[in-house]
């Protein structure tokens, strides 16, 4: 059998493999993302767990006209500040997490700064810093 008969075959194969996986596994509610890198695993470890917000953080939301939906975008694609964060403590973490509120087409750009309490069962969002973006 040549070498390229082989590659074919072996492609089919992992193709089927690949629809196989990717079929068994979307049902049972497995995440395909990619989560290599500290910040991705750190932001997903806290978008996966309960979030609690203090009193002082919802009313620096409601005075900025913000919501948990920016939150949740902050917490999909911010980026986690290590060199601001607390990551040595036992029991709960704390993470400075920065980034921008502009999932929403019509609202003007906002920066936030936002630390969160990371613990076992719970992410408690302690702090917000909203500011102009330039």
């Amino acid at each position: 059998m040549s070498l390229f008969k082989r590659f074919v075959f072996y492609f089919i194969g992992f193709s089927i493999g690949i629809l196989f996986l990717y079929f068994f596994f979307n049902n049972k509610g497995a995440s395909f993302e990619f989560a290599f890198f500290p910040n991705a695993r750190t932001l997903k470890n806290i978008r996966l767990k309960k979030r609690v917000f203090t009193e002082n953080s919802l009313k620096i939301l409601r005075k900025h006209q913000l919501d948990t939906a920016d939150i949740s975008y902050l917490l999909k694609e911010g980026d986690v500040l290590f060199s601001e964060s607390n990551t040595q403590l036992d029991s709960c973490r704390i993470y400075v997490i920065e980034g921008n509120s502009s999932f929403k087409e019509n609202s003007s750009l906002k920066n936030l700064k936002i630390t969160v309490e990371n613990c076992d069962k719970k992410a408690t969002i302690q702090k917000i810093i909203v500011s102009e973006a330039k």
